[in-house]
């Protein structure tokens, strides 16, 4: 095993108690943002799990993969259903970075137009 998923989330709800004593207001809010958004909709609470999860890996937050994988296996989530959304947080976690990099490369290009060059060390 390479990492033990149960215990993170264990050990990081405590430490997110932790957060609400210290500041009970904003994790209030943020409290309420997520019940609103898991809540059951035109898309059902487990395909937000699928959804959560995926952006998780994205993301690449290990607490957020074993909370929303916990509550994707609750949610009666399959592992066939699982690796497809792998394959989709593959894809969107190599896409963007697939676009930044073009952006990346514009950006130089404009900047490299408009700065002259510096001279040559000798």
């Amino acid at each position: 095993m390479h990492k033990d998923w149960p215990e993170m989330a264990e050990q990081l709800t405590g430490a997110i108690k932790e957060m609400r004593l210290g500041s009970p207001e904003v994790t209030k809010a943020f409290s309420a943002m997520a019940r609103a958004a898991t809540a059951p909709g035109v898309i059902d609470v487990k395909t937000k799990e699928l959804i959560a999860l995926a952006i998780s890996v994205a993301i690449r937050c290990d607490g957020c993969v074993a909370f929303h994988s916990e509550a994707a296996v609750r949610q009666g989530a399959t592992r066939e259903e699982i690796m497809e959304v792998m394959g989709m947080a593959l894809y969107m976690g190599a896409g963007p970075s697939l676009m930044y990099a073009a952006q990346a490369i514009e950006a130089y290009d404009q900047f490299a137009a408009k700065i002259p060059a510096p001279e040559p060390k000798a």
